[in-house]
């Protein structure tokens, strides 16, 4: 257990993220060491798609420490991440007699780690949740922080609506557990899409811990495209303490504007969520086959459509917004796509984010050099050349 962690500082109620090559296999001894002897049950929530090698890998490390495992999985989309299949997860664990002092344990990506997360957090009113992401995006961003949630589709013009999100908890974990390790399995787009955050992450990091974060990516691109053990294992960590401090100091999004806090995570994501739940929406705009959109994918346009609003605003000049598109495109993440509805739609669907406080919109916003700040009714129009700005 001697790699180094990264300490979610919550009080009484703080954890450690330990991020590193093949760190899986001691899952075990580290959930033993944060619950103590009492747990003797641990159920394992599995991405379907997660390798066997690695369930096994888990599962065989929560054996050796002492915890019958018992494991159910489901194929994560969004559209199965809703209530019923929280409902569907809550019985397979009932049916297991398992105590409120045992684990519920996440492997996977960030569907699985939210899903899991709530049904943690609901079931005996909640019992402990250990996350071991399995994807960049659950590794930097999903696994750490205590949000969980699932999503809810409700009437609306043409159909169904899905809105992200809607139903959830804070509900942190007692630990989470990232082996760099298991990326290697992953497709591509999936790795590219969860550099995303990355991004966003190096684009708040001086306003909430002072790293340059922008320029180490810059630096350590090509290493990290590559899934070099050891960049990945940087990468992370430095994500992860950033996300940390963010949410160390505003736990639970409540920071005033002014202040910003743990809102600042948000960067790209308003933006981002109204356009990533569209049908046929592709990456990229000569290929729709790769529709629909990833929710890295969303973001990074959500990050250009920020940077773009901000200008229009005044915030940045243009250098900061080339140098974000730069890198983003660099990662192989999108900038612009193909076949988005009218602004009047993308506006009523920003609308309905979860940061809208009695009807105002909230967007976070660059400042340029790895800052942000939060912006409360921001111009309409800049808020459209923002949406102008992602159209090829």
């Amino acid at each position: 257990m001697s790699t180094p962690a990264v300490r979610v500082r919550l009080g009484d109620r703080g954890y450690d993220v330990t991020v590193g090559s093949g760190t899986l296999a001691s899952v075990g001894e580290r959930v033993r060491a944060a619950l103590g002897d009492g747990a003797t049950r641990a159920f394992v929530v599995v991405d379907a798609n997660v390798p066997g090698e690695h369930v096994n890998t888990l599962t065989g490390s929560l054996d050796r420490a002492g915890f019958g495992a018992q494991t159910t999985s489901f194929d994560p989309t969004e559209k199965v991440k809703t209530i019923a299949t929280a409902q569907r997860v809550l019985e397979s664990l009932a049916a297991t007699g398992q105590d409120r002092g045992d684990p519920v344990v996440a492997l996977g990506g960030g569907i699985v780690g939210d899903v899991a997360g709530f049904v943690a957090a609901t079931y005996r009113r909640g019992v402990p949740v250990v996350q071991c992401p399995t994807t960049v995006l659950a590794m930097v961003d999903a696994s750490v922080g205590g949000k969980t949630g699932v999503n809810l589709e409700v009437p609306g013009e043409g159909g169904e609506r899905l809105l992200k999100n809607m139903v959830g908890s804070f509900h942190q974990p007692v630990a989470v557990v990232a082996d760099v390790d298991v990326l290697a399995s992953l497709p591509d787009r999936h790795v590219r899409s969860g550099l995303a955050e990355c991004v966003k992450h190096a684009m708040i990091a001086q306003t909430i811990s002072g790293e340059d974060l922008m320029s180490w990516l810059e630096t350590n691109a090509d290493r990290v495209l590559g899934r070099d053990p050891g960049a990945m294992t940087e990468l992370v960590r430095k994500s992860v303490a950033i996300k940390a401090d963010a949410v160390a100091s505003d736990e639970r999004e409540t920071a005033p504007s002014s202040v910003g806090g743990r809102a600042l995570l948000n960067l790209g994501h308003t933006f981002g969520h109204a356009i990533e739940t569209l049908p046929g929406i592709s990456p990229d705009p000569a290929d729709p086959s790769r529709a629909p959109l990833h929710h890295g994918e969303a973001v990074a346009l959500g990050l250009v459509a920020a940077c773009a609003c901000s200008a229009r605003l005044g915030m940045i000049d243009a250098a900061w917004s080339d140098r974000v598109r730069a890198l983003l495109g660099r990662l192989g993440l999108p900038v612009a796509v193909a076949g988005l509805p009218g602004n009047g739609e993308l506006l009523a669907r920003m609308g309905h984010d979860k940061k809208v406080r009695a009807g105002v919109l909230r967007l976070v916003l660059p400042e340029g050099d790895g800052r942000a700040q939060v912006v409360e009714d921001p111009d309409p129009s800049a808020v459209e050349a923002g949406l102008d700005a992602i159209r090829a």
